[in-house]
């Protein structure tokens, strides 16, 4: 194939950016990268051949900026401009604007993108090419009083959605009057903040549901192919946080029929390009449309995993004029691939927002092509509030789904990150779940199998062994290391044959360790059992895998002030190793108390103050909400833990908060 562009701009940051850059090296294609003041020393930056700076850190104040962005590929003689996804991917007046300047937009034709970019006009549209629809009403909403209206004829439980929409912002569910008008506030003034359009719609909110969507591919020409469906129903928040491809629950008849309403969609629109149709999917199979992105997909990879097509290569050859060159017919999968999105939030607080320096960033290796990452940082990089919190996407392959399953739990367990916190014990946890396993999923999984939050996954008795033949073994390492250096102060007392005893977190009952060196690593005895350890393990790697007992197992290893921070599958135990002795006077060692102040509202992320609900002096009850703070683009409200006075408020709408920031404080 002839190299279609000399020279693209990327109108995007981030791992996305990264993605394309890949593509367009290997294409022969050079790059040229936009960035803002937070952006001065990112990845996407250092990756392109050139780079534009084009802003303040604000998105609306740099990466939404069409001007700059088109004099910037004008300036620098790019032909083309590939948006990726976010930001301005898609605005039918960034496409126009493009096309003016005498450039080429790699994506779908401008009057493509408004049709669908309405999630109300779009619906009709659907209707009209035969698509099947949600039950709703789709008209514009005045306020409150006529959204409880509409909600009472459709019936209960109702989503309430914006109409420029996307991404789990300006979405509520409601299930009675009272949720409904507290629901077409929030999302409203998340539509409006987000995207410039507070418009809103309702429709039928479907039990049980799954959320699937079928990948499409069209070029100039006017053929439209489809690829497949990506199952993604883990969502948080209307938020995806795990995809697949293909689904566990689609049949082939069924993904004939998806495509070839999606397909059917797309011509009806002149749509070509990449760009995905997604239905919401029943119990009984039945499937209505949701909306079409028309742009590339975050989850795009697992699609490209098991068709071996590149699809950000293929846009930028359908937007140069080039057809496709395979049929319905030739289009094929193989294997199974699963997506993780590594997010900056901390599970263990409620997935509530983490910004700071990634003080450590390791990828986990792929020796066989079987596991990719999608990032757009390195080590040292920060995370700011600004933009999205993704710091990677992490997406294994297997020839079945339990292949990929296990080969993405060990990658997840592989790959290290410190210095904020992140979603990865979370994700290991979803993956592992039985339930998943079994691939009974649904949009409400996280909210059924988690409905108070996140507190690790549950530390099996299989678990608990792998935690302590880890840290005996790290700490037999350690120790025999220590021995050997010059000028010690004290011998450290050797654990090879010796009786060891293990606390795996407090309130434990400590377990009794043997240790014995091999050729290939160690047996460690654990009570009565005896467990072969094969490992090359090295001090300072934070990443220990090893065999046990011939079954591969991957635990990350922090030092801690006393023992080993050991953590696989989503569990999380600091694991002492100590010689008897010392054990038995671990009792008399006095309980650490944690306190906290019922007297205040401390922020519990880094964000923006959008509202404040009270007032000093104010009655409020446990459940009300006191704030709204904007964090990462998405709000978070803030509610009275229990009944109480407002005494004084220290913050006002348009503030910026910092962590632990107190916000008011109680009578």
């Amino acid at each position: 194939m002839t190299v279609p562009f000399k020279k693209i701009l990327i109108a995007n940051r981030g791992e996305i950016a990264c993605r394309i850059i890949k593509t367009c090296r290997k294409m022969g294609i050079a790059t040229v990268a936009v960035y803002s003041e937070a952006d001065r020393d990112a990845l996407h930056v250092d990756m392109a051949d050139e780079a534009v700076f084009i802003g303040p850190a604000p998105a609306s104040e740099s990466y939404l900026q069409i001007e700059r962005i088109i004099a910037a590929a004008k300036d620098k003689g790019a032909e083309a401009i590939h948006p990726g996804f976010g930001f301005l991917s898609e605005n039918p007046a960034f496409v126009e604007a493009v096309e003016a300047a005498g450039l080429v937009f790699i994506g779908p034709p401008a009057s493509a993108i408004a049709a669908m970019g309405d999630k109300i006009e779009s619906k009709r549209l659907a209707r009209e090419a035969g698509v099947n629809v949600v039950p709703g009403f789709l008209g514009e909403i005045a306020d409150a009083d006529a959204a409880v209206r509409i909600a009472r004829e459709i019936g209960y439980p109702v989503m309430i959605k914006a109409s420029a929409g996307g991404g789990g912002k300006g979405m509520r569910i409601a299930h009675d009057d009272a949720e409904c008008r507290e629901g077409f506030a929030r999302a409203r003034s998340e539509a409006k903040s987000s995207f410039g359009d507070e418009r809103v719609f309702i429709e039928k909110y479907i039990a049980e549901p799954r959320h699937i969507e079928i990948q499409v591919l069209g070029d100039k020409a006017g053929t439209v192919l489809y690829l497949g469906e990506r199952e993604c129903s883990i969502q948080r928040r209307h938020q995806k946080v795990i995809e697949e491809a293909p689904s566990p629950f689609v049949t082939p008849e069924m993904r004939a029929a998806m495509g070839a309403q999606a397909v059917a969609l797309a011509k009806a629109v002149g749509y070509h390009s990449a760009g995905t149709v997604e239905f919401i999917v029943d119990k009984d199979r039945n499937f209505y449309f949701l909306e079409m992105n028309t742009r590339l997909q975050v989850e795009h990879p697992v699609t490209e995993m098991i068709t071996g097509l590149d699809l950000v290569e293929w846009m930028i050859r359908i937007a140069a004029g080039e057809r496709l060159d395979f049929s319905q017919a030739e289009v094929s999968f193989h294997g199974w691939a699963l997506e993780c999105r590594i997010y900056a939030e901390d599970p263990f607080r409620n997935f509530l927002p983490s910004i700071g320096r990634l003080t450590h960033y390791r990828e986990p290796p792929d020796g066989e092509r079987h596991i990719r990452v999608d990032s757009g940082v390195r080590e040292g990089d920060e995370i700011t509030m600004f933009y999205d919190p993704m710091i990677a996407k992490l997406i294994t392959w297997g020839e079945d789904r339990d292949e990929a399953i296990a080969r993405m739990l060990h990658a997840l367990d592989a790959f290290y990150i410190r210095g904020i916190r992140h979603n990865i014990p979370f994700l290991s946890a979803v993956v592992e779940h039985p339930r998943f396993r079994e691939g009974r999923l649904s949009t409400n999984f996280i909210a059924e199998e988690y409905p108070d939050g996140f507190h690790g996954a549950p530390l099996t008795e299989e678990k608990r062994r792998i935690l302590i033949a880890t840290a005996v073994y790290v700490e037999a390492v350690e120790r025999s290391r220590a021995s050997s250096l010059p000028g010690k102060v004290i011998e450290p007392p050797a654990v090879a044959g010796r009786p060891l005893a293990v606390l795996v977190g407090p309130g434990e009952a400590a377990a009794e360790a043997v240790l014995v060196p091999t050729d290939a690593g160690a047996t460690v005895t654990i009570g009565d059992r005896r467990y072969a350890v094969e490992t090359g393990w090295t001090p300072g790697n934070p990443v220990f895998a090893a065999a046990i007992d011939g079954r591969p197992v991957t635990v990350e290893v922090d030092r801690t002030v006393m023992g080993w921070q050991v953590a696989t599958r989503g569990v999380s135990r600091e694991v002492l190793v100590l010689d008897k002795h010392v054990a038995d006077l671990m009792r008399f060692m006095p309980e650490r108390q944690e306190t906290a102040s019922a007297k205040e509202l401390r922020c519990p992320m880094p964000g923006v103050v959008v509202t404040v609900a009270v007032t000093e002096g104010e009655e409020v009850k446990a459940g009300e909400p006191l704030v709204t703070v904007e964090a990462m683009k998405m709000e978070n409200i803030l509610r009275a833990e229990q009944d109480g006075v407002v005494k004084v408020i220290h913050v006002k709408p348009g503030d910026s908060l910092a962590v632990d920031q107190v916000i008011l404080e109680f009578a």
